[in-house]
């Protein structure tokens, strides 16, 4: 078999709709677009927005506003679970960079979590921003220490 020679299956390509080629091609004239209106000029599918509800007050405008998302001040925390700790085998002191080389997070600089799934065997001293309840309760139950940065 040579490259050139591969085929696509027969039906595997459609050839594309000509359209407005003539009265009697089926798509003439109009091209499918029907008679006149903001759809059937050209541009239109470019101008239209896709909450546009013809000038009628839209949908966000209508519904009422609730809530607060603080976006600016947000922290979010790369999330370590215990049974990943007992997967990889880490021993001894394991911070943010044990926890980078071992593939559990991507960011060093990031603040990092540990939560409580999955169980401890050894005793691990572990450096991290924050701990759920959970994951602090089962390091000190093996022996080890949870330590906040």
């Amino acid at each position: 078999m040579r490259l050139g020679e591969i085929k696509s299956p027969p039906g595997a390509r459609r050839k594309s709709k000509r359209l407005g080629q003539g009265i009697g091609s089926g798509t003439g004239k109009t091209a499918g677009k029907g008679h006149k209106g903001q759809r059937a000029r050209s541009g239109a599918k470019r101008g239209r927005r896709t909450n546009f509800e013809g000038g009628q007050n839209p949908m966000h405008r209508r519904l009422p506003k609730f809530g607060f998302s603080n976006q600016l001040f947000r922290k979010t925390y790369q999330v370590v679970n215990l049974e990943a700790l007992e997967e990889r085998g880490l021993e001894g002191d394991i911070g943010p960079e044990e926890l980078a080389r071992a593939g559990l997070i991507r960011k060093v600089s990031a603040p990092v979590k540990i939560l409580g799934k999955g169980d401890l065997s050894r005793n691990l001293t572990i450096k991290a921003h924050k701990f759920s309840q959970t994951a602090s309760e089962k390091i000190t139950q093996a022996g080890g220490k949870a330590e906040v940065i």
